[in-house]
């Protein structure tokens, strides 16, 4: 394996002094692979034009997340910003000098790369929903083909470049990025399969999101009670990144846990509610607009909202309701006081 790390470093260090001057690209397309983007931006637009793509896209980021610790848990992989730093691959030469950045210092393992498996996990999801969208408008053979590989070379390029930048951002190995891909578009096939998730009760929410947090959780404390420290790389993150304040408690495994999961059970409240139930039949152009535009704007509102991090619990229960909140709300709340204006203003308006 420190030979497959020193290629990965000597990438990295290709990536940062080749292309230094698309810092800012990669910047953006780690940030933007974040699962946050999913939550806060796509789904609230995926709902309100297409209900069941959005429903896909949080289950396929949901168990490709829960997956993705699970898989971190069993493969201990390394990060190469503390690598390079521990490793006696390079005896007493010189050590890869690697640039760090505000989202370089992650906490967790870093195999299979979570950013590259979410993004590659949604980008399947919203193409495959755009082909599906084309058959049903019956496109034209031709114009359906050229679509179809459009769409997948842009979603190869989205890839391409998310593996490039956590790599350029010394967060991930080549090896990492390649093995997120491939598992993320997997998990998306096969959880785009499952029929029940677009009608499933909230009992089945309520225990899904239980299974899932008590294996998690489950899984933890025996390998702890084993002997295994599955926190390992919290120490390592906190030593050698060069900034203490780039360690943010909000990427360790946990944090990504509970969002996950908050996220979860708020979109089975939201599906589940009175409110919901009211509205759900609406779908006026114009309600779908006032929806979407209500919900952007919101959420980015809400979004500001920094839960405070000088305690543990109190940041995961907190995150864990912040998260409950955005599908809720995107689901029954902003629906319902949309429709409820617009109602009111056909009212005087007659």
């Amino acid at each position: 394996m420190d030979l497959l790390h020193s290629w990965g470093v000597e990438l990295a260090v290709h990536l940062q002094t080749g292309y230094s001057r698309y810092g800012g690209l990669f910047s953006v397309a780690s940030t933007v692979a974040d699962l946050h983007t999913t939550f806060f931006w796509l789904f609230p637009v995926w709902f309100h034009l297409r209900r069941h793509t959005a429903l896909r896209l949080v289950w396929v980021a949901v168990v490709g997340d829960w997956l993705n610790l699970v898989l971190k848990w069993i493969l201990f992989g390394e990060r190469p910003y503390w690598w390079v730093h521990e490793t006696r691959f390079y005896g007493a030469g010189p050590v890869p000098s690697l640039q760090q950045f505000p989202i370089t210092c992650e906490t967790g393992p870093g195999s299979p790369s979570g950013h590259a498996m979410g993004a590659a996990g949604v980008w399947y999801v919203m193409v495959t929903a755009l082909l599906s969208v084309a058959t049903e408008k019956r496109c034209p053979p031709l114009l359906f083909k050229f679509l179809q590989i459009g769409l997948w070379m842009v979603m190869g390029l989205v890839a391409l470049v998310v593996c490039m930048s956590r790599v350029y951002m010394a967060a991930h190995f080549p090896h990492q990025v390649i093995a997120g891909v491939i598992t993320g578009v997997l998990v998306a096939e096969v959880v785009s399969k499952e029929i029940w998730i677009y009608s499933a009760s909230m009992k089945r929410y309520l225990f899904t999101t239980l299974f899932l947090t008590s294996f998690a959780a489950g899984f933890y404390l025996l390998l702890k009670a084993a002997g295994v420290d599955l926190l390992w790389t919290l120490d390592k993150a906190q030593r050698w990144c060069v900034r203490p304040e780039w360690v943010h408690l909000d990427s360790t495994p946990f944090a990504s846990l509970l969002r996950n999961m908050g996220t979860l059970f708020g979109l089975g409240l939201g599906l589940h509610s009175p409110l919901y139930t009211e509205t759900k039949k609406s779908s006026s152009t114009l309600v779908r607009a006032g929806c979407v535009i209500s919900s952007l704007l919101l959420l980015h509102l809400f979004d500001s909202f920094k839960p405070p991090t000088h305690t543990a619990a109190l940041f995961y229960l907190l995150s864990f309701c912040k998260s409950a909140t955005v599908p809720l709300v995107t689901v029954s709340i902003i629906p319902y006081c949309v429709n409820g204006a617009l109602s009111l203003q056909n009212k005087k308006g007659v």
